[in-house]
């Protein structure tokens, strides 16, 4: 009885990861998975675009796709199309959240937010790109206060 007490919080976190040893159909890879798809480079975004747009190859991993995109802020605030960096920001937000290391990964999945903000203002120029730049540096402020 106690080994198997000992060994309960091992599996009950391996559960938490999406991890459950022996369970048919999971797939072990699923924290670096949901690592690669949570990067701040263009690769790592673009990666997560195209699983989301094909999401049925990833259905055995259990990934949580839902989204409430930027929350209480505009989703185009001023125009700018921020809606899909807040989908993606709260992608990370909800896998690293149910596999119990959000704390650890909270700082690069702002880190990715702000980056991906910055990559829709680069499709712009002179004041309109400053302005874009500016709201992105406070949607990035907030979630890294309030979240």
């Amino acid at each position: 009885m106690a080994a198997v007490l000992a060994l309960a919080p091992t599996a009950f976190a391996a559960v938490a990861r999406g991890q459950v040893p022996g369970a048919p159909g999971v797939p072990e890879n699923k924290p670096q998975v949901l690592s690669g798809w949570t990067q701040p480079g263009a690769a790592s975004q673009s990666a997560w675009t195209a699983a989301r747009e094909d999401r049925g190859e990833w259905e055995p991993y259990g990934f949580d796709w839902s989204t409430d995109y930027c929350t209480t802020s505009p989703d185009n605030p001023f125009g700018f199309p921020f809606r899909m960096a807040c989908a993606r920001h709260d992608f990370g937000y909800r896998n690293y959240k149910a596999a119990g290391e959000f704390r650890a990964a909270k700082p690069r999945l702002d880190d990715m937010f702000h980056s991906d903000l910055k990559r829709v203002c680069a499709r712009y120029t002179g004041p309109r790109k400053v302005s874009c730049e500016s709201t992105a540096w406070t949607y990035y402020r907030a979630v890294k206060a309030f979240k």
